[in-house]
């Protein structure tokens, strides 16, 4: 692994290493009163080394030769300077330097806290880089993806380690957040619920996290948004062709009261106009969410965070043309099938969020903090739309007349499908927690107590018919199936606690040692539940290398939500338990340089074991349970990421991840012998075997690289890489074959360009300028899936005139531009 590692850095170093004898730049830097100026700062830029001047000014610098390059001068209270240059080797050139004075003071130097590399499946993540990222979606959960992998870009969504997205915890400022539950399809979702211009910090747990957070048995998604400080009024806006948003945030009262207010707006017309589907489509979703802090005491403060949510989605489909090739030694075709529609989708989804807390910091080493919060979702999903299609061999002969045609119809028929769901979700939550620091010790607790009041109506049917048959076929009664029918108005109490210790052994914190135990009980099965989990990290005493060795194990339990218990009829499974887990993660990661800029190298390996699983499909991001604990499932795998700037002041990512996930579902099928006339002769009872989970992939990469300009840092470059292997699909009420078909692996790139249309230099800008209180503008430029690859999400099963049944698949986004301009004020 080191040589594997040591080949990609050398790769990408090779640039460097291989420049020719170089050149040579000398000269003077004087100020405005043509003094010279000594100890000024002489860099290449995007290098963190250089030299400085001498006492009287003077300086000489080796740079390279036969390529384009820039200095950059600096100096406490001056405006920096960059002269661009190409020189040829061995020449040599002199010039004079003079620096004006009104550059900004030094910035404050903070000093990383290491813990983070202590805990086990922590990955902290820069919410800067949000904005950079190409992605048609955005925000930070386009950045968890590159460390998660993904398979659709419409959709926030992400699974973790052979899990899926309700396996995922998300916490805003302490307060846990949830996302709408009836979305069938990515094209139906809005806005994340993160908005990442408010955001101070992301730490993101893959696995193993501490007692301290609740029980989901994937990942946790730990959200602190920013406290503006010693600032009146500042902000930022941008405006795209998908999304615009604002930002606002200030302090007063010599910062004893901090706001902070965001804003943003999504239309996804343009993206879904582009999809195989045609039709009118009329997406909408925007929030507003706003944090106010005030000080009542030194030692007391009180904080308010409110979230506003509403996405609404409204589809006249056409028409839809899909197409599939298959090739076999015996023969090949291009499959075609034409849909044409008739119908309507409306759909609506609010969900909000309310949240108080009150902080007191009683000694420099107790923090008690007291929060009452009341989370909201109103869903309502409406549809009837039916199809009428034709299925069978399409021209591809641009010189035929009948190109883009079906010429050969294998199958043809209707379909309707029709729903009027209604989900109401409403969750009162109190929580103490409290902070104890001592010598060695840092000891943590918490109390929650919580009410879950659910209401829903559903009533949900399809209708097929294939050659003047309705499917399933009565004689004499036409058949309507996938019958959802449910009101459900379930209540539950529920309480929960922790309390942990993070212990370190010596003043150095070489060793550290983390436990931790919590709790989870309802009234709804009266299931009482006790997660225990510990974590070790230990840290070599080396000067030469900057390593740290970390391992956790613990259980994990789910207890179930309302999607987990319903069943696919409508009907609720309130019996149902708790998914259990017990899990262990062990790794290091190392910190290096390369070029006097920093490096991080993570590995890490897992094992989860699952018990009492409650199985389910996924078509799209539709998630539908079994509601049954009748399973027993596991995942392992490593993962290997690197952090790091491959030029100054540009952090990049790649992360690469094996993994293995299997289910083996406590039931059985029977397989019969058919005769040549299709007709059953016997029938043999099988057991269900091992099969792959439906997040199964057994390899992820991502890649995230920022650059710009050897010349000008006022041009930048994003790249955003996705690649997975092939992902399972199941075939609806075929335990048999289930999980039998494979989605083809996801490719996808989507790149960026930046320009600095506004510096942050205001003195030189008039009083009448309408830009003169921003600090920059900078224009984007992105290509979205660059490479126009048709990725698949789903297939769609037909049947011929002869029974046999065909997967055509439903593609995702082709390639796209987006504009979006962004200003800081």
């Amino acid at each position: 692994m080191r040589i594997v590692i040591a080949l990609v850095l050398l790769s990408l170093a090779f640039p460097v290493l291989a420049q020719k004898k170089g050149a040579r730049v000398s000269g003077r830097v004087l100020d405005e009163n043509e003094n010279p100026l000594p100890g000024v700062s002489v860099t290449i830029l995007g290098r963190t080394t250089g030299l400085t001047t001498t006492d009287s000014g003077t300086f000489r610098i080796k740079v390279p030769a036969e390529k384009a390059f820039a200095l950059v001068f600096s100096f406490t209270g001056h405006k920096p300077e960059q002269r661009n240059f190409f020189l040829s080797e061995g020449e040599e050139e002199h010039i004079v330097v003079r620096l004006e004075h009104g550059g900004k003071a030094l910035q404050e130097v903070i000093v990383q806290d290491q813990r983070d590399r202590q805990e086990a499946g922590l990955i902290k993540i820069n919410p800067k880089n949000a904005i950079n990222i190409p992605a048609p979606v955005g925000g930070i959960e386009s950045l968890l993806k590159i460390f998660v992998g993904s398979n659709n870009e419409l959709t926030s969504q992400y699974s973790v380690r052979g899990g899926n997205y309700d396996e995922n915890l998300t916490y805003i400022n302490d307060f846990e957040v949830f996302r709408p539950y009836l979305v069938n399809n990515a094209q139906q979702e809005g806005l994340s619920i993160i908005n990442p211009e408010l955001t101070r910090s992301v730490n993101f747990y893959t696995g193993g996290f501490q007692a301290r957070y609740g029980d989901k048995i994937s990942s946790a998604l730990d959200i602190q948004y920013r406290k503006p400080k010693d600032i009146r009024f500042g902000g930022s806006a941008y405006l795209g062709l998908l999304e615009q948003g604002l930002h606002l945030e200030g302090a007063a009262a010599n910062n004893k009261f901090t706001w902070l207010i965001g804003l943003r707006n999504r239309t996804n017309s343009s993206l879904l106009s582009s999809q195989e589907t045609k039709g009118s489509y009329a997406p909408s979703s925007s929030d507003l969410q706003a944090q106010f802090s005030y000080q009542l005491t030194p030692r007391t403060e009180i904080g308010l965070l409110g979230t506003l949510s509403q996405t609404r989605f409204h589809l006249i489909p056409e028409s839809s043309q899909l197409t599939s090739s298959i090739f076999s030694p015996y023969y090949t075709a291009n499959l075609g099938l034409d849909i044409y529609f008739e119908g309507q989708e409306k759909d609506n989804y609010q969900t909000n969020l309310l949240g108080l807390s009150l902080t007191q910091q009683l000694n420099p080493r107790l923090k008690l903090k007291w929060m009452a919060s009341r989370f909201e979702d109103k869903e309502q999903q409406n549809y009837d739309i039916t199809g009428i299609y034709l299925f069978g061999d399409r021209d591809f002969d641009k010189s035929s007349s009948t190109f883009g045609q079906i010429t050969n119809p294998l199958g043809a028929g209707a379909y309707q499908n029709f729903a009027r769901d209604r989900l109401d979700i409403a969750v009162w939550k109190a929580t103490h927690k409290g902070y104890l620091s001592l010598k060695h010790h840092y000891v943590q607790w918490g109390i929650s107590a919580e009410r879950q009041v659910v209401e829903s109506h559903l009533n949900e049917w399809q209708y097929q018919d294939s050659a003047g048959y309705s499917l399933p076929y009565v004689p004499g009664t036409p058949g309507i199936s996938n019958v959802v029918i449910g009101n459900q108005s379930p209540g539950i109490n529920r309480t929960t606690g922790f309390i942990q210790d993070n212990l370190l052994f010596s003043d150095s914190a070489r060793f550290t040692l983390q436990g931790g135990v919590r709790y989870n009980y309802n009234d709804l099965n009266h299931e009482f539940l006790v997660s225990p989990r510990i974590g070790a990290s230990w840290r070599p005493r080396s000067a030469k290398r900057d390593i740290i060795y970390r391992a956790s194990v613990g259980i994990y339990n789910q207890p179930p939500f309302f999607r987990e218990m319903l069943r696919p009829d409508g009907s609720l499974n309130t019996r149902l338990k708790a998914q259990r887990s017990w899990q262990v993660t062990a790794g290091f990661d190392r910190n290096f340089t390369i070029n006097q800029r920093p490096f991080r190298f993570t590995t890490e390996a897992y094992y989860k074991s699952m018990t009492r699983v409650d199985p389910y499909d996924i078509n799209n991001v539709h998630i539908q349970y079994f509601a049954l604990n009748d399973a027993k499932a596991y995942a392992t795998g490593v993962e290997f990421r690197l952090t790091g700037e491959l030029v100054k002041d540009a952090e990049s990512y790649l992360s690469l991840g094996f993994m293995r996930s299997m289910e083996k579902i406590d039931t059985f099928y029977y397989h019969y012998t058919i005769d040549s006339l299709g007709r059953p002769l016997d029938s043999t009872k099988r057991q269900m075997g091992w099969v792959r989970r439906p997040s199964d992939r057994l390899f992820n990469l991502g890649l995230f690289l920022q650059d710009y300009l050897p010349t000008n840092k006022n041009l930048k470059a994003y790249l955003n890489f996705l690649f997975g292997s092939n992902l399972p699909f199941n075939i609806p009420g075929n335990l048999q074959y289930r999980n039998a078909l494979t989605i083809d692996p996801y490719i996808r790139i989507d790149i960026g360009f930046s320009a600095l249309l506004l510096d942050s230099e205001k003195s030189n800008r008039r009083s009448h300028n309408p830009f003169r209180n921003f600090e920059n503008i900078w224009a984007t430029l992105e290509v979205f899936n660059l490479i126009d690859r048709a990725n698949t999400i789903s297939y769609m099963l037909i049947k011929d005139f002869s029974n046999t049944t065909y997967a055509i698949p439903n593609r995702l986004t082709p390639r796209l531009l987006n504009l979006k301009l962004v200003g800081r004020f």
